[in-house]
This record gives C-alpha cells, sequence and structure tokens, in this order.
C-alpha cells in the first residue's frame, strides 16, 4: 500500500468532570472535619501529602493560621500529610511575573508533590489564579483546592476553571484550564478585608445577575444598602448565587474551555482588564469591571441596545459602594483605553464578541463596535477634579 493511501486514523473521547464547592466557617479548627472529609473521600484510608501556598496578606491578617493548618493536619494526620506551607505575595503582585510561579514549582518539587498529592491554595483571587496555573504545569497537573479569602474570589475567581498570570503587558496572557478538585468558602476570612475588597467583588455579582438573573439583581437592589454597611447575611447569599450561576454557565453553557469567542461572563471586562493594567493595578479587579460595566452600559444606550435600564443599574453600582470614574482623561491615554478592545479581541481569538445588556437578565451579543461612540461612553466617566474650570 502507497503511504499516500493510507486512511486517516479518527477518534473521539469525552472526559467527565465533577468538581464542588462547599460552605463553612473556621475551616481549620479540629471541631470541623470538613477538609479531612474531602481528603477522605479522594482516598480513604492513606495519608494525602499536602503543600499550602498562602497569600502573605491572609497571614497577615490572620496570624495563627499557619499553626492552626499544621495542628488541624496532625490531628487528622491518618488522613493529611502536612509537607510544607509557603508564603506568597497577595494581589496582583503574585501574577505580574514568574517569580511566584517558580517559587510554588520549587516548593512541590522540593515536597515530592505528585499527581496523587494536593497543592492546596489560600488567598485572594490573584493569588488562587497563580497557585493553580503552577499547579497545572508541574507534571502536567496536580491536584488542587481553592480556599479563596475575599468576596471576588468567593463567588468569581476560585469557582471557574481558569488559572493565569500576567505577561507581555497583558492580563492572564499565560493560562490553563484545569478543574479543581474542590473550593471550600469559609466565610470568616471576609471579616478581616479592607472595605474596598468587601465592596469590589459585587461587581462580579451584579455582572452576572445582569447577564442570567433579573430576581438575583433585584435582590442586591433591595439589599445594596445592607451590602455596603457589611451585614454578612445578604453577602452570604450573594456569594452562594454568584457562584451558583457561575457554576452552572461552565457545566451547562457549552464552552466550560472557551474554544469559541463568545465570554458572556466577560460583560465589561474589555475595558477592566485595560483599566488594571494602565493604572498599574491601583484598581481592584472589582472595581474596573464596575467602571467596565457603567461603560458598556451607556454605550448601549448610545447605540440603541438599552432602553430603560441604565439609570437604574448605574444607581445601583454605585450604591453598593462603587466611585465610577475613569481615572484619567488625556486623549493619549482614552486612545490606549480603547485599544483594549482589539487586545479582547485577540485574546479570545476569532470575532470580536463584546456582551451587552439590553435588558436586566438578559445579554446580546455584539461584533463590532462603533469607537466614536465608545469614546464617548467612556469620557462620561472620566474623573474630574472638583476645582477643576
Amino acid at each position: 500500500m502507497s503511504k499516500n493511501t493510507l486512511p486517516t486514523i479518527h477518534q473521539e473521547f469525552q472526559v467527565r468532570y465533577t468538581y464542588q464547592l462547599h460552605f463553612t466557617q473556621h475551616l481549620f479548627v479540629v471541631e470541623n472535619p470538613l477538609f479531612k472529609n474531602i481528603l477522605a473521600e479522594y482516598r480513604p484510608n492513606h495519608p494525602i501529602k499536602c503543600l499550602f501556598v498562602v497569600d502573605q496578606g491572609v497571614l497577615d491578617h490572620h496570624p495563627h493560621l499557619g499553626k492552626e493548618i499544621e495542628e488541624y493536619c496532625n490531628h487528622f494526620k491518618e488522613h493529611i500529610q502536612f509537607t510544607n506551607l509557603i508564603a506568597v505575595l497577595g494581589g496582583e503582585e503574585s501574577k505580574k511575573d514568574q517569580s511566584s510561579v517558580e517559587k510554588c514549582l520549587e516548593a512541590i518539587n522540593e515536597n515530592a508533590i505528585c499527581r496523587h498529592s494536593f497543592v492546596v491554595a489560600i488567598g485572594g483571587g490573584a493569588v488562587v489564579d497563580m497557585v493553580g496555573y503552577a499547579a497545572t504545569i508541574a507534571h502536567r497537573g496536580v491536584k488542587l483546592i481553592r480556599i479563596p479569602t475575599t468576596v471576588l474570589a468567593q463567588n468569581d475567581a476560585a469557582v471557574g476553571v481558569k488559572n493565569s498570570v500576567n505577561a507581555f503587558g497583558k492580563k492572564n496572557f499565560l493560562g490553563t484550564f484545569s478543574v479543581p478538585y474542590a473550593i471550600i468558602n469559609d466565610l470568616e476570612f471576609l471579616n478581616t478585608l479592607e472595605q474596598r475588597d468587601w465592596v469590589a467583588g459585587i461587581a462580579e455579582a451584579i455582572k452576572v445577575a445582569l447577564i442570567k438573573d433579573k430576581q438575583f439583581f433585584e435582590y442586591i437592589e433591595s439589599n445594596a444598602e445592607a451590602l455596603a454597611n457589611r451585614e454578612m447575611e445578604p453577602m452570604a447569599y450573594l456569594i452562594h448565587r454568584c457562584a451558583e450561576l457561575h457554576m452552572e454557565h461552565i457545566a451547562e453553557g457549552g464552552d466550560p474551555f472557551e474554544n469559541g469567542s463568545s465570554r458572556p461572563l466577560d460583560f465589561g471586562h474589555w475595558s477592566a482588564h485595560k483599566l488594571e493594567y494602565m493604572t498599574g493595578y491601583s484598581l481592584r479587579h472589582g472595581e474596573a469591571v464596575a467602571i467596565g460595566m457603567a461603560i458598556d452600559m451607556v454605550y448601549a444606550s448610545l447605540v440603541g441596545v438599552v432602553q430603560d435600564d441604565l439609570e437604574r443599574v448605574l444607581s445601583v453600582i454605585k450604591k453598593v459602594g462603587f466611585h465610577l470614574e475613569v481615572p484619567f482623561e488625556g486623549d493619549g491615554e482614552i486612545k490606549e483605553l480603547l485599544n483594549g478592545i482589539e487586545e479582547f479581541r485577540e485574546h479570545l481569538g476569532g470575532e470580536l464578541t463584546i456582551p451587552l445588556i439590553p435588558k436586566i437578565g438578559t445579554k446580546t451579543d455584539v461584533h463590532s463596535i462603533d469607537y466614536s461612540l465608545m469614546e464617548k461612553a467612556v469620557r462620561s466617566f472620566v474623573y474630574k477634579p472638583q476645582n477643576s474650570l
């Protein structure tokens, strides 16, 4: 048979993924068996090696956490083999270069963490992102448990299947898709958040409500003051419902690993990512998303996509505590921000796809942008000092 007539070999397979999001308080007190039970379900009657990677900011606010974790592991030593606990920089500093990733990889290597061991990431969304990336590229993927400690991480960043770090001046340029073994939300961590971080995570809940659930948006609207005042009960519901909608989208949306061009859960994000970069990440991700949503809502109004809900949406965003100001006004800076549209398309691949909100609880995708009207939308939020003329 000629080599030119050899038939094409075709094969197809499917892989089933399962992961769970648990809610608890005081995770690492010995009276709470949740963490131990999660490991025991994976491999009963066999101690599982665990490497803990913890956000330095979390350790600063919870100085006894490291000792609590070690004592917990020792108490349940028939299920958990504590190997080490390392601290990494918190916030976007953890993602800005490869140094934190290398620190994680060195610890995975030195502690002989294998594909049947666990890396346990404890921290905000950026740290969880970075540790997940390191865990995914070590041994082609070691198992990961995420313990997010901020509102934004508990309702959004840690409940997805993406991991990433920044490179080439672009947010999330390097990344992987992988499914965590489990996510554990301990609401106690939220009590020590700065007010900015408490509020910032609400942006992702508003976003997913605008896209998918009018009733959820109305809940946020009616509880805006309570949320701004740090009441835990409405915040706990907000986190739970936001995470539930996010995970439903991953499981049922038909594109969990984003092979297509549509990214409905990235409403408001084309400008948010660019705003973060242009401000040197002085803006929290949630703060940038709030501004990004506001810009896109005004743009949708200018092009006639949204009719009646603009002021209502902007009012809710402000009531929960966001300041909707684009922090620069020069023509060059505005142009650079608008370049974020093409960078967003490049990140997605394929055609440009920007989600807009025609009415609360629904979204529509647009594939072209009127740059003059988008500039007008951006300029409506440009910061103007009170003493300026």
